[in-house]
């Protein structure tokens, strides 16, 4: 069974602005402290179910790059794509959006997951590569960091 973390944070601004901003694959690097941006492939403008993007990442002074394919690009509700490296699985990042209006204003609530679709040996394997020993605590914390960052985006 794949491991799988989840973080949220209800955010003051509107689903249709938070999707905008997680979608936008080469913009990632302003939220996210691993993943620093990367670029649509095949003519592929935007997010779209089955188009693909080429990641850029880095932890500490070790880089490397993956590849994406967009599983789901429901506007306002759901984005969702596939990360490989190479012929391997890698995870499934998935984000929702859950609008809601209340006394204060319209605010959504943002949930992150991310599915670790690494056979054991490569997580051990990509651990010693990229020095990242603890994956799913250390995705948990920049999850929380990349949600922190995109409230403080929309919000300022």
């Amino acid at each position: 069974m794949p491991q799988q973390i989840c973080v949220e944070r209800t955010i003051r601004a509107e689903a249709a602005q938070l999707y905008a901003l997680v979608s936008d694959l080469p913009r990632m690097g302003e939220w996210s402290p691993e993943n620093t941006g990367g670029r649509w492939l095949d003519g592929a403008t935007g997010p779209a179910v089955g188009a693909r993007f080429k990641g850029s990442n880095r932890s500490g002074l070790v880089r490397w790059r993956t590849d994406v394919v967009v599983t789901i690009a429901q506007p306002g509700e759901e984005f969702s794509f596939d990360v490989t490296l190479g012929p391997f699985r890698v995870a499934n990042w998935d984000y929702r959006f859950e609008q809601s209006a209340g006394t204060d204003g319209v605010t959504t609530r943002v949930i992150e997951t991310w599915t670790d679709h690494r056979l054991p040996l490569a997580g051990t394997i990509s651990s010693l590569f990229i020095g990242v020993r603890d994956r799913p605590g250390r995705n948990r914390r920049n999850m929380e960091a990349t949600l922190e960052k995109l409230a403080a985006a929309v919000e300022a």
